[in-house]
């Protein structure tokens, strides 16, 4: 099978030839720059590393280390990933560890007194903050929720006309100059959930408790302009795009953030309109990046309208990868799970980490319904060699293996 195959064979739950792989085809399934730095000198790769999302420090990720891990996955990205810094004029810069990076040249942060870094909206506004030593920025602004926003006088985010070329132009490129299969970033302009409380969270879950028609409002309102956008998009990509993705944080490490009967109530309606529309419209499958300990969720997505879950958060409470596919695995595909970023990836030796990958890839990948990746991106502090045994083990898993 070439990569198309393999993905779209995995996503309809049939075998492929071996296990799907991503590699950086969303900005959940990534490496940080500073990581992605130290691999490319482990593997004798001397090319500068570019920073394509400065919220996440996250890298662009280059054809031959691509090719050396075998990777069947790319993604679509708007002109400006993050902040609304264009990613164009490319320029040198250093992250706070030292590690040489080109940036974006709109990307002009400022040096606070503390040794933290401070990004300003056009207005001048403080908008995202890394602090001294850190690897990433933290949003500082208030998202509609939390800010309490007027659903109808809400300047909510659209797909421009150059968005909507750039991202035509860019699957008519990977559709047809490459095998691989294609995913794309398309959900409402903010997260209905967990994305609408940055700034403010616990005022936003009061909000939920407490103003239920206010909620029904602000999420309609944000769902219209989620099928005016989809339209756009689809328009654009046509058939080229096999896998559509959209975020949420429904899960803590423990426990969901909330309870089904209010998922279903205040967000899973709206949700489900959007999701309605890909399924009627076109035939992507949906992708939905979901943290945390979302177990007893899980039936509600898949009645919503969810193809796929990612990251698979296994070391969660109730996130069992057993659990998952005996109780799942015939209507959800998982994607992800690989292995454990918060200690076997980042802690653990090559040969932990290649058993961990292998234990899963045993339990999720039979009959297919599964593409590896990591759980969520590979952080700054990630070892090389630990890198190379995750994706090694995964390659040398074939077809023969999951039937044994």
């Amino acid at each position: 099978m070439n990569s198309r195959q393999r993905v779209l064979a995995a996503i309809n739950h049939q075998q492929p030839d071996r296990v799907p792989i991503d590699f950086g085809g969303t900005r959940q399934t990534g490496i940080h720059a500073a990581a992605y730095h130290r691999l490319k000198e482990r593997l004798g790769i001397r090319t500068p590393t570019r920073v394509y999302d400065l919220y996440q420090m996250l890298a662009e990720i280059e054809q031959p280390v691509l090719d050396r891990f075998g990777a069947d996955v790319l993604g679509l990205q708007r002109p400006a990933v993050a902040f609304g810094i264009r990613n164009e004029n490319w320029k040198p810069w250093q992250l706070p560890d030292g590690t040489p990076v080109l940036v974006p040249g709109g990307f002009n942060p400022e040096a606070e007194p503390g040794g933290s870094l401070l990004l300003r909206k056009p207005d001048g506004s403080p908008l995202a903050r890394m602090p001294k030593d850190g690897f990433y920025f933290d949003r500082l602004d208030k998202y509609p929720g939390a800010a309490h926003a007027d659903p109808q006088t809400l300047d909510i985010p659209m797909l421009s006309p150059e968005d909507c070329d750039h991202l035509g132009a860019q699957a008519e490129v990977l559709y047809h100059n490459t095998d691989k299969a294609l995913i794309c970033a398309m959900g409402p302009p903010y997260e209905l959930f967990y994305g609408l409380g940055t700034g403010d969270f616990q005022a936003w879950m009061i909000t939920l408790a407490t103003e239920p028609q206010y909620v029904a409002d602000l999420l309609g309102r944000l769902t219209d302009a989620w099928l005016e956008n989809l339209r756009r998009f689809y328009a654009a990509v046509g058939d080229r795009v096999h896998i559509l993705q959209f975020n949420d944080d429904l899960g803590t490490q423990d426990a969901p953030f909330l309870s089904p009967r209010m998922f279903r109530e205040l967000i899973m309606p709206h949700y489900r309109r959007g999701l309605e529309w890909v399924h009627r419209h076109t035939s992507m499958k949906v992708f939905m990046h979901n943290d945390g300990a979302i177990y007893p969720l899980i039936p509600l997505l898949i009645e919503m309208g969810v193809d796929i879950l990612n990251p698979v958060q296994t070391t969660a409470r109730g996130m069992d990868p057993h659990r998952l596919k005996a109780e799942f695995g015939d209507r959800l595909v998982f994607w992800g799970a690989a292995c454990d970023c918060q200690h076997t990836l980042t802690f653990g030796t090559p040969q932990q980490v290649a058993d961990e990958v292998e234990q899963n890839i045993s339990i999720l990948a039979p009959g297919g319904g599964y593409v590896l990746a990591p759980v969520h991106n590979i952080q700054a502090n990630v070892p090389p060699e630990n890198i190379i045994a995750l994706f090694d083990a995964a390659l040398g898993f074939a077809a023969h293996d999951l039937m044994e």
